[in-house]
C-alpha cells in the first residue's frame, strides 16, 4: 500500500476498518510461536527527518515497547531482537557511546516493567555480552535473576551479536568437552551444536518469522544456524515507524506461506 493510499485512508476512517479485519484474519490463522526481528533503519529515519543519529535510536526504542505490547496480544511466546551487532562496537564514537547509554536505560525500564513477571517473561541477552560495559551487563545480570524461573514468554535481546561468532563459541565449548573427556567426537550432532548455541535456553530456538525492516534482504548474519527453515519477511519501512499493522501484515505474510521445513 503506497504512503498517499494510507494517507487517505486514514483521513477516510477506512484504514481502521482495515486494521480490524486484518487482526481478525490473522487471529483465525496460526500465529508464529517465535519472531526475530532485525531493528534496522534508525539513522536513516532520522537523516530522512533531518534529526540527529540519536533521535532515530530513540524513537527506535519506542517502537521496541511498542513491539512488545502487540507481542502479548497476539500471544506470540518468544520474541528475539536484533538490536546491536559485534561489528557495531568496532566503532568507539560519541554515537556508540549514546547507544550504551540508551541500551542501560531501556533495560533499567524493563527490569521495573510489570509485564515481565504478569506474562512469566524471561529475559536474556544474547551475543558476546562480556564486550559490553559494565553498567549494561549489571543490568542484564539482574534481569536474568529475576526472570530466570519464567518459561510462559522469552524476551531475548542480541547485543554484542554475530552469527559468526556465536557458531566459533559454540565450536570452542564443544571442544573444550572433547579436551575433558566428557564428549565424544562420534557423539557431536545438530542437539549437540544446538545445545551450546547463545539460544540453548529457548523451548524452540528456531525462528517461524525473521522480519527485517529498512528495506535490506539479507540477514546479516543473524541467527545463522537457527534461521535454517525459517521465514524471511523484508519490509521497506524504516524501525522507528513500525507499527501494529506492520507486524500483522507480516504475520499474515506467514500464514499464507507453505512450510515444508526440509521435507
Amino acid at each position: 500500500m503506497s504512503k498517499i493510499l494510507e494517507v487517505i485512508f486514514q483521513l477516510t476512517g477506512i484504514y481502521k476498518i482495515y486494521e480490524k479485519r486484518l487482526e481478525n484474519e490473522i487471529k483465525n490463522g496460526d500465529i508464529p510461536n517465535h519472531v526475530a526481528l532485525i531493528l534496522d533503519g534508525n539513522r536513516r529515519w532520522a537523516k530522512i527527518h533531518l534529526a540527529l543519529p540519536k533521535t532515530g535510536h530513540w524513537k527506535g526504542a519506542d517502537a521496541v515497547e511498542n513491539l512488545l505490547d502487540w507481542c502479548e496480544e497476539f500471544d506470540i511466546k518468544i520474541v528475539t531482537l536484533y538490536a546491536l551487532s559485534a561489528e557495531n562496537l568496532d566503532r568507539k564514537d560519541e554515537e556508540l557511546e549514546q547507544i550504551y547509554e540508551l541500551i542501560r536505560m531501556r533495560l533499567e525500564k524493563l527490569y521495573n516493567d510489570p509485564r515481565i513477571h504478569r506474562c512469566k517473561m524471561r529475559v536474556k541477552g544474547i551475543g558476546r555480552i562480556e564486550l559490553l560495559p559494565d553498567s549494561i551487563k549489571e543490568v542484564l545480570k539482574r534481569l536474568d535473576d529475576a526472570t530466570k524461573d519464567y518459561d510462559n514468554h522469552f524476551l531475548n535481546i542480541a547485543l554484542a551479536y554475530g552469527g559468526q561468532y556465536e557458531l566459533v563459541d559454540a565450536v570452542k565449548k564443544i571442544g573444550k568437552k572433547i579436551k575433558d573427556g566428557s564428549l565424544k567426537i562420534d557423539d557431536i550432532n545438530k542437539k549437540e551444536i544446538e545445545s551450546n548455541l547463545y539460544t540453548s535456553h529457548l523451548p524452540q530456538s528456531s525462528p517461524d518469522m525473521i522480519l527485517r525492516t529498512s528495506g535490506e534482504k539479507r540477514l546479516s548474519g543473524f541467527l545463522m544456524w537457527q534461521s535454517a527453515y525459517s521465514e524471511l519477511i523484508f519490509m521497506d519501512i524504516f524501525w522507528p515507524e513500525f507499527r501494529k499493522i506492520d507486524l500483522m501484515r507480516a504475520i499474515r505474510i506467514f500464514q499464507e506461506r507453505k512450510r515444508r521445513l526440509g521435507k
